[in-house]
């Protein structure tokens, strides 16, 4: 029989692009965190949230029920929340791991879309929410829970596509490439398969014709751009 644990979900600490850990968890090998997140994720993918308990995860995980909650204290609603912080760190790392090889802003759209379709659709988790406990993931995704996540992608949009724009357009655009990605990738369209670059490309210069004429990228940071125009408007 599976029996949720009680108590109040923690919220954890975001330190250096990591989840990090509270309390005793601070000690703890991060080697033992991984496992655990990861163990997270494999039940999640097997059972999903409701049915998966902090025995579940310890018992994936190798350790105990106990090291669990050392380890990453707060309950099963902290530890989902920690794993799925976890997983978007690491996606927006291998991103602009990415990114960083495409020469320009066309490919950096494209490539960004197609990787981050592809994503949604291939992992396994995720995929399980989707089709068998939409109402966990939903709240994540529409209306005003959904700010945080497209507050993020507008901050990659600043660093991955700053070379190109500015930095209010490429916030913007980090914006718009999220949009796309959750509509595309949670509700795919048998006539646009965005997870194929070339397909991707077309899709972008359809619909961003004016950014993706741009030249060759700027090696001026963004926010260093923006400080200069406005140094030049108050000097006029």
């Amino acid at each position: 029989m599976r029996h949720d644990v009680p108590g109040a979900p923690a919220t954890p600490m975001l330190v250096d692009g990591r989840v990090a850990p509270v309390g005793d968890a601070a000690t703890a090998a991060p080697t033992l965190e991984a496992r655990i997140l990861d163990a997270t994720l494999v039940c999640v993918a097997r059972w999903g949230v409701a049915k998966t308990t902090l025995d579940d995860i310890a018992r994936e995980a190798g350790c105990s029920r106990a090291t669990v909650y050392r380890v990453l204290p707060g309950g099963k609603d902290a530890l989902m929340l920690a794993a799925a912080v976890r997983e978007l760190e690491r996606f927006f790392a291998r991103l602009a791991e990415r990114l960083a090889a495409e020469p320009t802003l066309a490919g950096r759209l494209a490539v960004g879309i197609a990787e981050s379709v592809r994503a949604v659709r291939g992992h396994a988790a995720l995929q399980y929410l989707n089709d068998h406990e939409p109402e966990v993931v939903l709240p994540f995704i529409s209306f005003d829970a959904l700010d945080p996540l497209l507050a993020a992608a507008a901050a990659f949009g600043v660093d991955a596509l700053g070379p190109f724009l500015d930095e209010a357009e490429a916030r913007e655009t980090g914006e718009w490439v999220a949009r796309v990605v959750l509509s595309y990738g949670f509700e795919p369209d048998e006539r646009l398969d965005l997870t194929d670059a070339g397909t991707a490309s077309r899709f972008v210069r359809r619909y961003l014709p004016h950014l993706t004429q741009a030249g060759s990228p700027d090696p001026t940071p963004a926010s260093a751009r923006r400080t200069e125009k406005e140094l030049v408007h108050v000097h006029h």
